[in-house]
Parts: structure tokens; sequence; C-alpha cells
């Protein structure tokens, strides 16, 4: 058993306890008071490479990243550093995530929230929007085809957007066919032994028909990495772990998407 499936072995687990203590129709009613909504993929619009800037407590591969920080903090040195949007790790198991995570960068942030986790299950899909996720990331190697468009068609049917994630062409070609999405996210990181490799994205661009967004998931940490990205037409980057270990997120997060710095603003005045 590689490292994705261990994980989705283990969600499809976690989602049984959860469904039993929360049952699908309290979600359900939960829903009617949803907050305004944020739209994700608007969000990505935007001229240049925009930032998803992510929360990540540890990682099978790295540990533990950070401690100290609470959610609230660390999203709104995000907003503050210019991203255009956040990415929650939700995982519990293993990456230590969880739904009040989501809830607490909700309550922190005006920010657009994109819920990252193995979604497997249409269960999750009602726990996301009813935690206030605005997007949900579905991830081809953990589905089957035919899942992976039943998740995607429930998900837009409860207002979220979907980023579906791709790491070779097999699944590409299989997105494409299957759900046609409007956002692809492309990730380095392989899955089943966590190497990265940020010539994924290079490779699998030339692939994606145009008028799609495209997201470059992994392994990037400087803004010259960013610049090249967008020459080639790359519209956002999901960032997390290198902005979690920074000792100044906010700062780490205006070197990397280019925005202003606070003293020559000050300066200026």
């Amino acid at each position: 058993m590689n490292v994705l499936e261990r994980i989705v072995a283990d969600t499809r687990e976690d989602v049984r306890r959860r469904r039993e203590e929360v049952p699908l129709s309290r979600l359900e009613r939960a829903l009617a008071s949803r907050g305004e909504d944020r739209p994700f993929n608007e969000a990505l619009a935007g001229p240049g490479v925009s930032v998803i800037a992510e929360h990540k407590r540890r990682s099978p591969s790295a540990g533990t990243i950070r401690e100290g920080t609470t959610v609230a903090d660390l999203v709104r040195a995000y907003e503050r550093g210019g991203a255009a949007a956040l990415s929650i790790l939700t995982e519990g198991p293993n990456f230590g995530g969880s739904l009040d995570d989501l809830r607490e960068a909700r309550a922190a942030s005006g920010l657009p929230i994109l819920r990252k986790d193995f979604i497997v299950d249409a269960y999750q899909l009602y726990e996301s929007a009813a935690a206030g996720a605005d997007a949900v990331l579905l991830i081809v190697a953990a589905l089957e085809p035919r899942m992976l468009r039943e998740l995607h068609d429930e998900a837009r049917a409860l207002d979220l957007d979907v980023l579906v994630e791709v790491h070779d062409e097999e699944e590409l070609e299989c997105a494409l066919e299957r759900v046609d999405p409007d956002v692809i996210g492309i990730n380095n990181r392989n899955l089943e032994d966590f190497s990265v490799d940020v010539q994924r994205t290079f490779e699998l661009l030339a692939d994606i028909p145009a008028g799609k967004t495209v997201v470059s998931e992994s392994g990037f940490r400087a803004r010259d990495q960013l610049d090249e990205l967008e020459r080639v037409g790359v519209d956002g980057v999901l960032v997390g772990e290198s902005l979690m270990r920074s000792p100044d997120p906010e700062a780490a997060l205006r070197a990397l998407s280019g925005g202003p710095d606070d003293t020559s603003e000050m300066a200026a005045l």
C-alpha cells in the first residue's frame, strides 16, 4: 500500500466515524445558514500568478511544520501579504488538520477558502459547505472516474467551486473527459512517494486546452519561480510549507507574490 492508498483508507474510516457523530441531515440543515459566497475561481482570474496560501500543520514526509501560531493569525498574515485565496488542509490522521481549522479561517479572513482534503464521499462535500468552504479539491489519483464525475457534479450543485488535481497525462485525460473542469491543479508532488518535481507543471501544461484556469501545486519558494510560471501561462500557485516555515509568513508571501512592501508604502507617504 503506497502513501496515497493508506491516506484514502484512513479517510474512509474517518468519514464513517464522523457520519455517525453528525448525520447528513444535520449538515443539510446547516446549509440554510451558510455565509456569503466568496467565489474561489474568480479569485484566480487576476493579473499575474495568484497565490493560494495554505495552512498545513504537518505532513507524512515533513512531520510537524509549524507550532505556536493560530489559524486565525496565520490566515490574516496571508491576507495582508497578498494571497488571492486560502487552502486549509483538513485531513486529520496524517496531516493534523480538521474542519475546525477551516471554520477558524472563515471567521478570521474574507478570502475564498479551498478545503484541501482527500474527498472520497459526498458526505465530505456537505461538511465542506456547512463549515464555510468555497471550493473543494478532487484528486483524480484518489478516485475512480465514475466517482470523480459524481463528486464534481454534487459539489457544483452545492455551489462549491472545484479544483481538480492531476499529476500525469493519464489523470489529465481522465479529468478532461469525465468532468471538463474549469480549474485544473497540477500537483508537482508524487502522491505515491511524496517526491517533488516542479517540471511536471511545464510538461503537462501543453496538454491543457485553452481557457482553463491552471494552478501549479507544491515545490515553490521563490519569486523567480512564479515569474517563470507566469511566462508559460499558469494562473495560480498553491504554496504551503515554505510559508508555514517562515518566521514572518506575511513578509514571505509579499516577497513571493510581488505585493507592495509595508516599509516602502510608509516611505512614500
